[in-house]
């Protein structure tokens, strides 16, 4: 089967000269279909860059990535924007929100730029636990839920995959057990393949994959036998 992203000899770099930072370093990588993968690593080891290269928010400067058989790193920006539109949804640690729109019309906002029916958008909510909350103004809502809004947006138009910066970072760990049990959820019942950025090694212990990151570089790539289930870990 092919891979969902390969990447070959991976690099970004920002600045130049005396104030040159190598964000990543040659990165050769290889993530399977329909896999939950961790990417862990100290803040600073290039966890966040490397997601935004996979999400085609900014281009490397060497190398090539390759989804399925795309080389998506040749994309003009016109089909950089059409690929994070349509195929990735991104889960941010800051939810995102948009202040004057109810939990609904969030999502809705979300899956009408992809030609999609204001069902999707309910149907989201109600697979994320918020059947009850759809009225709501952010105002109103928790921090866990309104990160569950958000991921809600994110899976209401149907991507190929889900990229997760720290999404449990700024919340409590009751909250993040709950956040982090529904990204499992849609993990499980819909097979959508999942890249989650974390500083926990905790959290990596719920991986199919964890990618272990440092100064730019993969130090090792191994797959957990058993992952364990969000309750069993604690950070």
């Amino acid at each position: 089967m092919m891979n969902l992203y390969t990447l070959k000899a991976l690099s970004k770099n920002y600045g130049e000269g005396d104030s040159l930072v190598r964000a990543l370093r040659d990165v050769y990588l290889e993530i399977p279909h329909g896999r939950f993968a961790v990417v862990l690593g100290a803040s600073g080891s290039g966890k966040s860059t490397l997601l935004n290269m996979l999400g085609c928010m900014d281009r490397p400067t060497a190398g090539q990535i390759l989804f399925g058989d795309a080389d998506i790193t040749a994309y003009s920006k016109r089909e950089m924007t059409q690929f994070r539109k349509t195929t990735i949804g991104f889960v941010f640690q800051s939810y995102n929100l948009l202040p004057d729109l109810n939990a609904l019309e969030n999502v809705e906002f979300s899956t009408e730029m992809v030609g999609l029916s204001p069902a999707d958008a309910e149907r989201a909510l109600v697979q994320v636990g918020l059947s009850d909350r759809i009225k709501h103004f952010p105002g109103q809502l928790s921090g866990g839920e309104q990160q569950r809004v958000s991921i809600a947006r994110a899976i209401a138009k149907q991507p190929k995959v889900l990229l997760c910066d720290e999404p449990t970072g700024a919340l409590d760990f009751e909250t993040g057990i709950m956040v982090l049990e529904v990204l499992k959820q849609i993990h499980r019942e819909q097979g959508t393949s999942i890249l989650f950025i974390t500083h926990s090694q905790e959290i990596a212990k719920i991986a199919d994959i964890v990618i272990r990151l440092r100064s730019g570089e993969i130090m090792s790539v191994t797959e957990n036998e058993r992952p364990l289930e969000p309750r069993e870990v604690e950070w």
